[in-house]
Formats: structure tokens, C-alpha cells, sequence
């Protein structure tokens, strides 16, 4: 890691379908091997099925699919006078962007419908619905950081 200065973010492009960086952002994170055409084959199958599942329109479904995913906070290990303690800390926005993103794509790998598209577009309605194992994840996320406030005065 540089000490000089602070590397510059990379302007990421919108997507040619939606006009969008997330959709950008979401398909960078669900290729595989470089293989970003079959990526976007996924990802804009998945909104065609989220669109039959909820007959409504499947990017705003995506984005609240997304904000009912991000944690708002989590615990970092922090060590003091040889114990380690599970320190609740605010998230950032774009970590908790990144969180979201990573742990829907991750629990849609783990479904088991029979393809990619179904899995994602599963997980997406599922999401949306304030169900499912990613909505899981952020709320055992935040039971983490609400046992452990005693703990908060170690912040650093």
C-alpha cells in the first residue's frame, strides 16, 4: 500500500441496459474467470424472472432488494491487554454497498434452484420481501454489534 497518497477511485461506466453503475458494480462482482458477457446473461435473466415473479419493475426491486441487505453496523476484532474484543463499529457506505453486494451474490450461489438466473432472481424477491439468507446475515450482523456495545469505548 502506497504511504504517499490516496490511490484515485476508477470511474466506473452504467450499464448498457439500465444506464446504471450498480447494475456495473453488481456484474463485476458476479464474474467469474473474466467471463463478464456471461455475467450480464445472468444478471439481466434474473431481472426478467423478477419481473414475472413481482410484475413490477425489476431495478427498483434490485436497489430495494440491495438497501434491505446493507448492515448498518459490525464488529472488527480489536486487541487490548492480551484479549481480543468484538468491537461494534459504524459501517461506511461503500463497505456497506460492497457487503451487500457480495453476500447477495454469495447466498445465491448457495440456493438450490437449478440455475444461476433462478438462484439470483430467488434471492432478489427474497430480499426485496425482508426474507432470506442474506437478510439473515445482516440481522445476525447486527445482534453481533448490539451484544457487544459494552465493548464500543474500545473504538479506534
Amino acid at each position: 500500500m502506497s504511504r504517499r497518497r490516496r490511490p484515485v477511485k476508477r470511474e466506473i461506466l452504467p450499464d448498457p441496459v439500465f444506464h446504471d453503475q450498480l447494475v456495473t458494480k453488481f456484474v463485476n462482482c458476479l464474474m467469474l474467470h473474466g467471463k463478464k458477457s456471461g455475467a450480464e446473461k445472468i444478471f439481466y435473466g434474473a431481472m426478467d424472472i423478477v419481473k414475472e415473479k413481482t410484475n413490477e419493475d425489476p431495478l427498483p426491486v434490485f436497489k430495494t432488494a440491495l438497501e434491505n441487505i446493507k448492515p448498518q453496523a459490525e464488529v472488527k476484532s480489536r486487541r487490548v491487554g492480551g484479549s481480543n474484543y468484538q468491537v461494534p463499529v459504524e459501517v461506511r457506505p461503500e463497505r456497506r454497498q460492497a457487503l451487500a453486494i457480495r453476500w447477495l451474490i454469495s447466498f445465491s450461489r448457495g440456493r438450490a434452484e437449478k440455475s444461476m438466473r433462478d438462484k439470483l432472481a430467488g434471492e432478489i424477491v427474497d430480499a426485496f420481501n425482508k426474507r432470506g439468507a442474506a437478510i439473515k446475515k445482516r440481522e445476525d450482523t447486527h445482534k453481533m454489534a448490539e451484544a457487544n456495545k459494552a465493548f464500543s469505548h474500545f473504538r479506534f
